[in-house]
């Protein structure tokens, strides 16, 4: 099947971003199904690549070649896959808790794997990528063997797919207890209800900037989930931690977290609506030397940006009233339509509101298993700025 495009449509695409959109088309030759694979091109016949077809969703083809190959085959998907897997390894060896496939940013557009020890979750985010589950299981079990494959596909952007949002074990049996290794530190993972795939992969980095920032003092730790924030922080030195977090399945995951690295002394979760807590704690007066901000994303739409940037604001504000003079703010976002500049400009609001002067230390990403694709700025989503209270 073959799809063309509107002329001058091909710009994007031939910079090397994988999207066409619902309105780039111009026809469709030939009986393309929902998720079939097709063979774009520009209005004037000029081959362009191939791709996963989707007219049910606004992004109605997801480029995986810029060759005429078999994007239907077993061959492709292992070797896409192994070459995700060789640049994993060249960064972290055979470490347990790895973002294995990236989606576009490995020319997989619609595919996640995320390793946990012995398990595999997976995220279809495509039609294209999830009628060809099989192909992909079945690479996966080839070059990984792992005791369990699962697909996490709870996620809200299979509704614009047209595919249903489901929790399903594909392969095997996933352990009582899955525990991985972060930076010398052990973390139980909840496979099958934990968030996003099971644990947060992508602070890997950001973690590590705690050290020789925390030693002595006393961190507060917002939206924690299952506590590796907190527990990064007790093992650089913090003389006492406090871990907020709204879900209670969240915090026992935390509380045993770390109890599990012999730091259940130093750390202490509490349930509460971070929003709330922060106003309780201005006003009993307490202080933290180092506070870290690490919420779900804000926004997921363009068009709520405006609603999140306010979100933002506040929740910013209220933490940096409570830091210490030479204090710690970690906050971050995890929403691309909250961009660098946005957010950074966003953060200058909320210290002018606070009467606090802050200086920005650095601004994090991503961890490198989670590498970002230049023609594609979709790929880039995690801000982590460091500031100081002065």
């Amino acid at each position: 099947m073959d799809v063309f495009l509107s002329a001058g449509r091909e710009r994007r695409v031939r910079t090397g971003h994988p999207w066409v959109f619902s309105n780039e088309i111009a026809r469709v030759d030939g009986q393309a199904a929902p998720g079939d694979a097709v063979a774009v091109h520009t209005a004037k016949g000029e081959f362009l690549g191939v791709g996963h077809f989707n007219p049910q969703s606004l992004i109605s083809i997801r480029l995986l070649s810029t060759r005429r190959e078999d994007i239907d085959s077993a061959d492709f998907f292992r070797e896409r896959i192994s070459r995700a897997l060789a640049y994993r390894r060249t960064l972290y060896g055979d470490l347990d808790g790895l973002r294995l496939v990236y989606g576009e940013s490995d020319f997989l557009p619609g595919l996640v794997v995320d390793r946990y020890g012995p398990v595999l979750s997976l995220q279809f985010l495509s039609l294209g990528m999830d009628k060809r589950r099989s192909l992909i299981v079945g690479a996966l079990q080839e070059l990984l063997q792992p005791q369990a494959i699962v697909a996490r596909n709870d996620v809200g952007v299979r509704d614009l797919e047209g595919l249903p949002q489901q929790i399903e074990v594909l392969r095997g049996e996933v352990p009582e207890e899955v525990v991985v290794r972060e930076n010398g530190l052990s973390f139980a993972v909840d496979i099958l209800g934990g968030q996003k795939t099971g644990h947060f992969l992508d602070q890997k980095e950001n973690h590590m900037a705690l050290r020789e920032r925390v030693a002595g003092g006393r961190v507060l730790d917002l939206f924690c989930y299952s506590g590796a924030w907190a527990v990064h922080a007790a093992h650089f030195g913090a003389r006492e931690v406090l871990g907020i977090d709204i879900s209670p399945g969240a915090l026992d995951l935390a509380r045993g977290n770390a109890a599990r690295n012999a730091l259940a002394q130093l750390c202490s979760f509490r349930q509460g609506d971070v929003f709330e807590v922060l106003r309780d704690l201005a006003a009993r007066g307490e202080r933290f030397d180092t506070i870290v901000l690490d919420p779900p994303a804000f926004v997921k739409s363009k068009k709520r940006l405006t609603e999140a940037v306010r979100g933002y604001l506040t929740i910013n504000r209220r933490a940096i009233e409570l830091l210490e003079p030479g204090g710690f703010l970690f906050t971050c976002s995890c929403s691309h339509h909250m961009q660098r500049d946005l957010f950074l400009d966003t953060l200058r609001q909320a210290a002018l509101k606070a009467r606090r002067t802050l200086r920005l230390i650095e601004v994090g990403g991503q961890a490198l298993d989670h590498p970002v694709l230049l023609a594609c700025p979709e790929t880039e989503y995690l801000k982590c700025a460091i500031l100081q209270a002065v």
